[in-house]
C-alpha cells in the first residue's frame, strides 16, 4: 500500500476539501483521501505510486495537488494528526450527513464561528455557516429570535390584522347590502392569540432549531470584545464570566427604539412599540410621537381597535419618500378620524394623574397613552467594539461593505446593527452572505432592487428609485401616475384610494422605480421589483400578461399609460 502526503492549492472553504476529497476518492487504485482545509494538505492511499499529475488529472477546475517537501510533508502529517486527534475530542459537535458512522478525518475539522445575537441575521449565518462546515457558538443575552418574531414583524402585523377586522365589520364599501356592527374589542383576547402565535413561531423557527443542531452551542449571556479574536462573555445567569475563542465572528445584535431627549419625556412611562405591542387594553386617547414606519403602523391599528390617535409628525408622513405618498396617507388617516399634525414637535412632555401632556408650538395635546416611535438605534454601546477594531458611523451602527465584512477582516455584521437598511428580510440575506465570506467566499448583497412595504391601509411599497432621487443620480427620468379608478380589481373592490407610479429613465424607457399606495401593495411590488432587476422597459412591461382581476394588473396598466390613454381600453386589454 502506498501512502502520500501533499499539498493542495486554491481551497478557499472547509467545502472545499470535500471537493477535492470526493475527487481524489474516485480515483482508480486510491483506497482513501483525507483532505484538511485551512491547513492545504492531502494525505491519499492507494493500491500502487500516483504521480502528481495522475492526481491533478481527476481534479476539478481551480484546484491543484503539490508534492509535499520531506520535512513540510512530515510537518503536514504531525498537524493532520494534532486535528484527528482534536476532531476527537469534540464528541457531538459533527456528524457529517449520510456517513455517520466512520472515523471523522482531517477535513472535518471546523474552523470556530462566534455569532453574536440569535436574531433572523444571525441565525441564517449560523444555519450558513454550518452548512459549509463551520461549528458555530452563539450568544444570546435576552429572548431567542431577536425583534421580528418576538417584539416586531410577527406581533405587529397580528395587531394590525385584527384592527383591519375590526375595521371591515365597523364600516366597508357594502354596508348598504350588508349591515355594519359596532364591533367589541377585547385586547385581552387579542393579546393572547397574538402571543400565542409568537411562541409557536419563535420555537419552530429559532428555538427548535438551536436545540437540535449538533453543530450550534448556544450561549446565555451578554458579549463584549476582549481582543479581535476573543470573547468575554457575562452569564445571564449569574454563572459568572468565560471566554470564546474564535476563528471567525459575526455581530448581528439588533436596535432598539430610539427616544429623543424630549424634555420631561425620561420622567413618564411612555411607551415604545415593544410596550404597545405587549399593552392588554386600548388606550381611550393615544398620542404618537414619530412619522416612522412603526408610527403610522400602529397609529393606524390602535385607531382601528377604538383610540382616538393624534399623531406628532415633526415634518410629514413619509417625508423621505415621493411627496404623493405621504398625501395620500395623510388623507386615508384623517378620513378615519386620525389627527395627523405635521410640522409640529413637542417641546416638553408631563405625566400626571394618568395623563400625558405635549406642548408644542401649537398648543397642548392630552392622551391617557403616549407612544414614541421616532426610529431604532443599533445596538453596539456594550460590545468594546475597539477592542476589535470594529468601525461605527456617527449613528454608532457598524459600518460593513457589500460582503458584510467590518474594519476587522475576519469579523462580519449583519441586521440592524449595521448601516444597512432596516428590514429582517435584508438581515437574514446579510447573514447568510456574511457566512459564505467568513468561510472563504465572495458574495455581496445588492439592494438596488431591494422592495419596501409599509402594512398601513391603503399599504405602502416601493421598490428602486424615486424621481428625486434617480434626479439626485443625474438620471433624466419620465414618469406616470395611475390612479386606482382606472384599475378594475380597485373598481369592483368599490376601493379606487391610492395610486401607482411608474419611474423610467427617460430615452431608454427602462423602469428604475415604482411606488405603490394601494390595497395589498405588498404583494404588487415584488413584481416590479423582478421587472427592475430584469432591466425592462415600460413598453416591455406593458406587453406582459397580468391576470384579470388582480391588484398587480395595475402594474400593466401603468406601464400602458407611457404610449396610450387607458380610460380608452376595454377591460383586460392586451
Amino acid at each position: 500500500m502506498n501512502e502520500q502526503t501533499l499539498s493542495v492549492i486554491g481551497m478557499t472553504c472547509a467545502d472545499c476539501a470535500r471537493h477535492v476529497e470526493k475527487a481524489l476518492r474516485a480515483l482508480p487504485d486510491v483506497v482513501a483521501a483525507d483532505v484538511a482545509y485551512p491547513q492545504n494538505v492531502a494525505h491519499v492511499r492507494s493500491t500502487q505510486p500516483l504521480t502528481v499529475e495522475q492526481l491533478n488529472a481527476g481534479l476539478p477546475q481551480n484546484y491543484r495537488i503539490a508534492a509535499a517537501s520531506a520535512p513540510q510533508a512530515d510537518t503536514l502529517a504531525r498537524k493532520s494528526s494534532m486535528l484527528d486527534q482534536a476532531l476527537g475530542s469534540l464528541g457531538g459537535w459533527f456528524k457529517p450527513r449520510g456517513d455517520v458512522d466512520r472515523t471523522p478525518t482531517a477535513s472535518e475539522q471546523r474552523l470556530h464561528v462566534a455569532v453574536i445575537g440569535t436574531g433572523g441575521g444571525a441565525m441564517a449565518a449560523a444555519l450558513k455557516a454550518v452548512e459549509l462546515g463551520a461549528r458555530v457558538t452563539v450568544i444570546e443575552r435576552g429572548t431567542v429570535g431577536g425583534t421580528c418574531v418576538n417584539i416586531g414583524c410577527v406581533p405587529s402585523k397580528i395587531m394590525i390584522r385584527a384592527a383591519h377586522v375590526a375595521h371591515l365589520r365597523r364600516s366597508s364599501p357594502f354596508d348598504d347590502g350588508i349591515s355594519s356592527t359596532g364591533p367589541v374589542v377585547r385586547r385581552d383576547r387579542l393579546l393572547a392569540q397574538q402571543q400565542g402565535r409568537v411562541d409557536e413561531l419563535r420555537h419552530a423557527k429559532y428555538e427548535g432549531i438551536l436545540d437540535t443542531n449538533p453543530n450550534i452551542q448556544l450561549l446565555r449571556g451578554e458579549a463584549r470584545f476582549k481582543d479581535a479574536h476573543t470573547l468575554v462573555v457575562t452569564s445571564t445567569a449569574g454563572r459568572g464570566e468565560s471566554e470564546v475563542s474564535f476563528d471567525r465572528c459575526l455581530i448581528a445584535t439588533g436596535a432598539h427604539a430610539a427616544v429623543p431627549p424630549i424634555p420631561g419625556l425620561k420622567d413618564t412611562p411612555y411607551w415604545t412599540s415593544t410596550e404597545a405591542l405587549a399593552s392588554d387594553a386600548i388606550p381611550p386617547r393615544l398620542a404618537v410621537i414619530g412619522s416612522s414606519v412603526v408610527a403610522v403602523e400602529l397609529a393606524q391599528a390602535f385607531a382601528r381597535l377604538g383610540s382616538h390617535v393624534t399623531i406628532l409628525a415633526r415634518s410629514s408622513l413619509f417625508f423621505r419618500e415621493d411627496p404623493a405618498i405621504g398625501e395620500a396617507i395623510t388623507a386615508a388617516f384623517r378620513a378615519e378620524g386620525i389627527e395627523v399634525l405635521e410640522h409640529t414637535q413637542a417641546s416638553q412632555v408631563a405625566h400626571a394623574n394618568g395623563e400625558f401632556v405635549l406642548t408644542t408650538g401649537h398648543g397642548e395635546v392630552r392622551a391617557d397613552r403616549l407612544l414614541v416611535a421616532t426610529g431604532r438605534t443599533a445596538n453596539t454601546r456594550d460590545l468594546a467594539l475597539e477592542a476589535a477594531g470594529v468601525a461605527v458611523n456617527a449613528q454608532n451602527a457598524i459600518v460593513v461593505d457589500r460582503g458584510m465584512r467590518t474594519s476587522a477582516p475576519h469579523i462580519y455584521a449583519a441586521g440592524d446593527c449595521t448601516d444597512q437598511p432596516q428590514f429582517v428580510y435584508v438581515a437574514a440575506a446579510a447573514g447568510t452572505r456574511a457566512a459564505i465570506n467568513l468561510m472563504g467566499g465572495e458574495a455581496t448583497l445588492d439592494l438596488t432592487t431591494m422592495p419596501a412595504v409599509v402594512f398601513t391601509e391603503p399599504q405602502v411599497a416601493t421598490v428602486g428609485l424615486s424621481e428625486a432621487e434617480a434626479h439626485l443620480q443625474g438620471i433624466e427620468t419620465d414618469s406616470r401616475t395611475l390612479s386606482l379608478d382606472n384599475v378594475p380589481r380597485a373598481l369592483v373592490n368599490f376601493d379606487t384610494h391610492g395610486f401607482i407610479k411608474l419611474v423610467a429613465e427617460a430615452g431608454s424607457g427602462r423602469l428604475i422605480g415604482v411606488q405603490a399606495v394601494t390595497p395589498e401593495a405588498g404583494e404588487i411590488i415584488q413584481a416590479a421589483a423582478l421587472a427592475i432587476r430584469a432591466r425592462m422597459t415600460v413598453q416591455e412591461l406593458a406587453d406582459q400578461l397580468f391576470p384579470y382581476l388582480t391588484m398587480v394588473e395595475g402594474l400593466k396598466l401603468a406601464a400602458q399609460t407611457f404610449t396610450k390613454d387607458v380610460k380608452q381600453l376595454s377591460c383586460c386589454a392586451g
